[in-house]
């Protein structure tokens, strides 16, 4: 059995990989990198060169490419002592056309040049653009550009996603990450969270039992701690990266996305570090370094270090929390209605029961999804049911209509599936022998015709549980579900190719992990199955 497993996680991960791999190879090949802008509206507010520079810098974030103006080239140098202030001041007015240059300008943007175009960059030269032929005014975003740019290829992007899916906090992040990095680096452990022991004037106190990890020179001041919101102990130390959206969250990385509270900000009485005290809804165990911030007179009355960007708390569960919610409580459902009413048709074979069984699986696997589920919102809005999900309602109404429609196929699958298993199972040579061996129908039923049907079921208990993490996608849309359904299908739409190839590593490897627990369950179930060598 574990040979077994060790296997088939193996091969799973291969497996993604290759998925994953191939997806990369579609849409960073066959997809125009100008969709990206399509629903970009920054992108149209931008013109002239502006806008051919922020496309640039656009696509340098998406991975595309690799993007260099020369004012970056001439603040490398100066940063390294090879030029003075003065030759950088002069270096940098380069002029509206080459032929307008300084002396010193000529000879370095000629530096520039020649130096990227020996490591395989293409150098572009915007000259000014004016607004009239007299050359007296530019343009709106009219103003000379020197850059150089270098794409990406598509292996290398595979290398930087799989490489960077995990990420580990460190106490060196400050200084790897920022030119402002702190003093001490190093890590702390404390039984009284400052976050619940500070009081007005800033002074820790030990009124609460609150342990807590926190450091320094890390991105997270908190690597781990507790709090009152399930699962109650958490972590920033290890996180998970699948790629920054720009679609779905601009500039929030796709896991984040999914897992981040969603809702209202809740406000309450807060104290800072220095013991200011005001309503906030700021979350300080999500803090996170931020360079040289304490220059900012806002944070400097509020933070005692450059740990001062932070989330804020929010009302309502992250769309993962509220898909899985809905999903979870609608498979329980599923199973304990059509698992029982299957059997019952199975039991009752071609009576009443069965009938009128037969004929709800008809109607649900002809009837469109989108048709019943609308046919049930009306039914529900007769009813006085909420229609549509309100994310800051206190009222579990709102789970009702969107738990009943995605119950509704799944109850109608299983009783299509464990009344064939059954039925079969009732024709089998055994069931035979154990009539002749003097056993009553029931005994046959309930030790060998059911426990032998249930296995195939079993089987997809792993897949309906771990399937509601991705969340449904015509319910979620019908009754307007803040879920994780949705998040393909938009990033599809708006080419956001860094969420796409993000969520399919997350599908790919849900369904993998549930072919694996499936298999260790029906394992379980029945002594006969072997997954050894010997018993293959």
């Amino acid at each position: 059995m574990t040979k077994y497993l060790i296997q088939r996680v193996l091969r799973g991960i291969l497996s993604v990989i290759i998925v994953v791999a191939i997806v990369m190879l579609l849409v960073y090949t066959l997809i125009d990198k100008e969709q990206v802008f399509k629903m970009d509206g920054l992108y149209t507010k931008k013109q002239s060169n502006d806008r051919i520079e922020y496309k640039n810098q656009q696509w340098e974030s998406y991975g595309y490419l690799d993007y260099v103006t020369y004012a970056d080239y001439l603040i490398e140098l100066l940063d390294s002592g090879e030029i003075s202030q003065e030759t950088y001041d002069q270096a940098i007015l380069f002029g509206y056309t080459a032929e307008d240059d300084n002396p010193v300008a000529k000879e370095y943007v000629g530096k520039f040049s020649e130096y990227y175009q020996s490591k395989g960059y293409t150098v572009t030269r915007l000259d000014a653009d004016f607004a009239s032929k007299s050359g007296d005014k530019l343009k709106t975003g009219g103003a000379q550009k020197l850059f150089a740019t270098i794409n990406t290829p598509v292996y290398v992007r595979m290398l930087r996603f799989f490489t960077s899916i995990i990420e580990i906090d460190n106490i060196h992040y400050s200084e790897r990450h920022t030119d402002d990095p702190v003093e001490k680096p190093g890590i702390s452990f404390t039984l009284f969270d400052p976050v619940y022991n500070t009081d007005e004037d800033g002074n820790q106190t030990h009124s609460q039992f609150s342990p807590a990890i926190i450091g320094n020179g890390t991105k997270y001041k908190y690597l781990l701690y507790f709090d009152n919101s399930f699962p109650f102990i958490h972590q920033n130390l290890i996180k998970i990266k699948l790629g920054t959206s720009y679609s779905i969250r601009q500039g929030v990385d796709v896991w984040d996305t999914m897992t981040q509270p969603q809702g209202s900000n809740i406000k309450s009485t807060t104290t800072y570090p220095t013991g200011y005290t005001t309503e906030t809804s700021i979350d300080f165990h999500s803090a996170t370094y931020a360079a040289h911030s304490l220059d900012n007179q806002f944070n400097k009355i509020r933070f005692v270090d450059n740990y001062t960007n932070t989330d804020t708390v929010k009302g309502g569960f992250s769309k993962m929390a509220y898909s899985f919610i809905i999903g979870v409580i609608a498979e329980i459902l599923a199973y304990g209605i059509g698992i029982p009413i299957g059997i019952l048709m199975s039991r009752k074979k071609d009576k009443l029961a069965d009938k009128i069984g037969s004929l709800y699986i008809i109607f649900i696997i002809a009837v469109p999804s989108l048709a019943y589920i609308f046919m049930f919102r009306a039914i529900g809005m007769a009813m006085g049911l909420p229609i549509s999900f309100d994310i800051d309602s206190e009222s579990l109404l709102i789970f009702v209509l969107p738990i009943v429609s995605l119950a509704l196929p799944s109850i109608g699958a299983l009783m299509k599936w464990i009344r064939r298993y059954t039925i079969d199972q009732s024709n089998s040579d055994y069931v035979r022998f154990a009539r002749s061996g003097g056993l009553s129908e029931r005994e046959i039923f309930r030790n060998h015709i059911l426990k032998n049907a249930a296995i195939p079921i079993v089987h997809g208990i792993p897949g309906s549980i771990l399937g509601a993490l991705v969340g449904a996608i015509v319910t979620e849309r019908v009754y307007t579900v803040p879920g994780t359904g949705g998040m393909l299908t938009n990033a599809i739409t708006f080419y956001d190719n860094s969420a796409i190839v993000g969520l399919t590593l997350f599908y790919a490897s849900l369904s993998i992990i549930s072919l694996i627990l499936g298999d260790i369950l029906m394992a379980m179930m029945d002594p006969r199955i072997s997954f050894s060598e010997k018993g293959r």
